[in-house]
């Protein structure tokens, strides 16, 4: 499970930021990777993804992922099993490495950056 976030630019006075001489409309940013953790993974599919596992992107907006940092801190992700899916840790550590995450996204997310359009995936 990957958490990723992107960035959309406007152009301001006709104008975007460029890169290689070309302008950039988007870039990519990798917050978090997540490898056998099946109860985040299960939590996020149930509450935003209808339940629905299909491998397709998850948008996260600023109120779900408080709702996720409370779950975490609240020991309230379900238990999830299935193949290649292994079993999450659920240590003090491994919840307050998942809360870090989920509070430094949220902290980007709400940074505003004049003609930048942010999403959570």
């Amino acid at each position: 499970m990957y958490l990723t976030g992107e960035k959309f630019f406007t152009r301001i006075n006709n104008k975007r930021e460029t890169e290689d001489g070309f302008e950039v409309s988007e870039k990519r940013l990798d917050i978090a990777c997540w490898r056998k953790h099946p109860d985040l993974h299960g939590y996020i599919v149930n509450e935003f993804a209808d339940g629905e596992d299909d491998c397709k992107p998850v948008y996260l907006d600023e109120p779900q992922i408080k709702q996720i940092i409370t779950a975490i801190k609240q020991k309230d992700l379900p238990k999830t099993t299935g193949f290649f899916f292994g079993e999450s840790e659920n240590s003090q550590e491994q919840i307050e490495n998942d809360v870090a995450i989920f509070q430094r996204a949220l902290a980007w997310f709400s940074q505003n950056e004049k003609g930048v359009w942010k999403s959570v995936i």
